[in-house]
């Protein structure tokens, strides 16, 4: 059984997606043994419902520090999902190839330093993108620099609004998510 360590920043939706993906046996041999949130936030609560050991550390100049003690020496990958914090170099090399992401874009457009949630889809209808969709990456030091591990595309459209982006980059997040975590934990 492999062991998951899922960051969150927010309402949790991904991280349910990845517990209600497991339960189903689309992710295969794996648990989420621990979330960690770096504010109070919904995912904590998703946590909670589902049984799983949660911890709330706060943002701040500790904050990989104090991440480093809480993840067990026996996970075998670390999820960020919807996770806004920025981990630190030795935070990322001491994990190396054990943490990925997902961003709500097509890497490398529209990564690096703000670009998440609504600001990645005001960049795309502004920069008149005729396709968006999101990457599931390898986490390094670099922002959003990490090699892709998945990446799927949809035709953005005249209509297309940063709000109708998010729910389409949503649901490809949703379809894409569990599969990369299978190849990551190198299930078929």
């Amino acid at each position: 059984m492999k062991n998951i360590v899922v960051l969150v920043s927010g309402s949790g939706t991904n991280l349910q997606r990845i517990i209600d993906t497991i339960e189903a046996g689309e992710i295969q041999n794996a648990k989420v043994n621990l979330v960690v949130a770096d504010r109070e936030c919904f995912g904590l609560e998703r946590a909670k419902n589902h049984k799983i050991e949660s911890i709330l550390i706060p943002r701040g100049k500790d904050f990989n520090s104090e991440l480093a003690k809480v993840i067990p020496q026996n996970t075998d990958l670390i999820v960020l999902a919807g996770f806004l914090s920025i981990l630190k170099s030795e935070f990322c090399e001491n994990w190396n190839g054990k943490i990925i992401n997902i961003h709500p874009a097509l890497l490398p457009k529209f990564g690096g330093k703000g670009m998440w949630g609504m600001n990645v889809h005001n960049a795309v209808i502004e920069a008149k993108e005729v396709e968006s969709g999101a990457t599931v990456h390898f986490v390094t030091s670099g922002i959003d620099e990490g090699e892709a591990i998945l990446q799927k595309s949809f035709e953005v459209t005249a209509d297309d609004t940063p709000e109708t982006l998010a729910q389409k980059v949503h649901q490809i997040e949703y379809e894409i998510f569990p599969i990369a975590i299978n190849k990551v934990l190198g299930n078929k």
